[in-house]
């Protein structure tokens, strides 16, 4: 496996951080041809980092680039099932509104609702009790 030279794994980090913290500084790094897919060691997108943290403008930017709503990590998560978890019920609608599969992932966002018996989310998802 080839090293990652220190600059751009710094570089990358910077990114992710941007995800997770909502800094719209990132959107102009996906203008400039960064991949709305790229994700890190642990298979975490920036949309995933974005959905978990609830930073729907950042989850929207990423799905109008053409980021994989449904991309799982190395843990078979997706975002929406993060977003339904963590309960951020706009980016679940936009996650929702953008295709992403309430059914995709172990455990599903449909999955993840009826375990913690979130009745709304549910219905966000179109899913019956």
């Amino acid at each position: 496996m080839t090293e990652i030279p220190d600059d751009v794994r710094e570089f990358a980090t910077r990114l992710f951080d941007m995800a997770r913290t909502g800094d719209d500084a990132l959107i102009e790094y996906l203008d400039n041809g960064v991949s709305p897919d790229l994700a890190n060691q642990d298979g975490n997108t920036l949309l995933m980092l974005a959905a978990y943290a609830g930073h729907n403008g950042i989850v929207q930017a990423l799905v109008e680039r053409g980021a994989d709503v449904d991309k799982q990590n190395n843990r078979g998560q997706t975002p929406l099932a993060g977003a339904v978890f963590k309960k951020y019920d706009e980016v679940v609608d936009t996650l929702v509104a953008a295709g992403a599969d309430p059914q995709a992932g172990a455990p599903s966002a449909v999955e993840t609702a009826r375990l913690f018996q979130m009745h709304d989310a549910l219905v966000r998802l179109g899913a019956t009790e």
